[in-house]
């Protein structure tokens, strides 16, 4: 997708892993390669994407603003640490941002999903904002995206059963950054609470984290006066999800299993399309993204994939500060890091920082 932008006039690729690297670069026809990042940084490219590690990504987006490189990261700030060292990342990810004038985007799938940009558009329609539920349902087994093999993946020949149990809570952006994008709000507390899964091989006390909480669940309070709930859970017998509902005074968004409705006090509404709902793309790169049959590819989650590398390239070629720029992808995580510290205290009442709105 960043290949077939028409503002993108250079691209090269970088990995370590030698094959792979080869493969790739045959496979997408690029002839520029680097075989490490430190490299690639030396590079006169403007721009890097990070799809490494999740806890990589945090450090080389640092690494990467600091060499002169705008920065879109494709994970949250996940580090293989406390929660107070992740909240000290998004400090250092923000200050960086700042110092350099260079963009830090995280690809946040949910703030382009369809029923996203809808309700963005209709955002005055809701009257006042009352509530917001957010739901990530991924059960480790599922199916299509097994999350066992995802670690081990990610880990390699270095992975061991100690690794296993991360905190749901720490990965909270699908389930935060719709609603937030919406309301245009942030999150000022919370209470949440986790559950045990008796007999659990997968969250344990003997893993690097210690986290026995394979569900999670936070209320939380809006800095709009509204309240939210979302709900990470990894042990669940549902399909797999990702979505939000909103309500408000005169108008409300539900949404079931993505099938989103429009919802008044006279009608149910009946369920929206994917189609009706997206903001258009430019008429360029919609027409690059035609497969053979003349359709448009928009990319996995939800058609999000294509409005992300949309965004990222337009805010660098207009040098303006793209959508979830380093102080709303804090405000989409912090939340869950303090949610998961929430948990561990048995549901206490608890701040969520705040890095506050970019520069103009």
């Amino acid at each position: 997708m960043f290949k077939r932008h028409p503002k993108v006039g250079r691209l090269a690729i970088c990995d370590i892993d030698a094959g792979r690297l080869s493969s790739c670069a045959k496979e997408f026809q690029i002839k520029e390669t680097y075989a490490r990042l430190e490299d690639i940084l030396k590079s006169g490219l403007d721009a890097v994407a990070i799809f490494t590690q999740p806890w990589l990504h945090a450090p080389q987006a640092i690494a990467a603003m600091e060499a002169g490189k705008h920065v879109y990261s494709a994970v949250p700030i996940i580090c293989l640490s406390e929660g107070d060292e992740m909240l000290d990342w998004c400090d250092r990810i923000v200050k960086t941002s700042r110092a350099t004038g260079l963009n830090y985007m995280m690809g946040e799938t949910s703030h382009y999903r369809p029923e996203a940009m809808y309700c963005r558009r209709r955002a005055k329609d809701f009257g006042t904002f009352v509530h917001a539920e957010g739901r990530y349902l991924h059960d480790i087994d599922l199916p299509d995206c097994n999350l066992r093999d995802v670690a081990r993946n990610r880990a390699g020949k270095d992975w061991n059963m100690k690794q296993s149990g991360d905190p749901p809570m720490h990965y909270p952006t699908h389930s935060l950054g719709g609603f937030l994008s919406v309301m245009n709000a942030h999150v000022t507390e919370l209470s949440a609470f986790g559950v045990r899964i008796p007999g659990d091989d997968w969250y344990r006390p003997d893993t690097v984290s210690g986290n026995l909480f394979g569900d999670e669940i936070a209320l939380m309070r809006l800095s709009n006066g509204a309240t939210a709930e979302i709900k990470e859970y990894r042990k669940i017998g549902a399909l797999g999800y990702e979505g939000f509902s909103i309500y408000g005074t005169e108008a409300s968004l539900e949404d079931s299993f993505e099938t989103p409705r429009w919802v008044t006090r006279e009608s149910i509404g009946s369920p929206l399309t994917a189609a009706e709902m997206r903001d258009p793309l430019p008429a360029d790169y919609a027409a690059a993204l035609k497969d053979g049959d003349g359709n448009t590819e928009y990319g996995g989650h939800g058609g999000s994939h294509a409005y992300l590398v949309n965004e990222f390239v337009e805010s660098v070629v207009n040098r303006r500060t793209p959508a979830v720029n380093a102080w709303t992808a804090a405000r989409y995580f912090a939340p869950g890091v303090v949610a998961h510290k929430s948990a561990l205290k048995d549901g206490a009442i608890m701040k969520v920082p705040d890095w506050g709105n970019p520069p103009a």
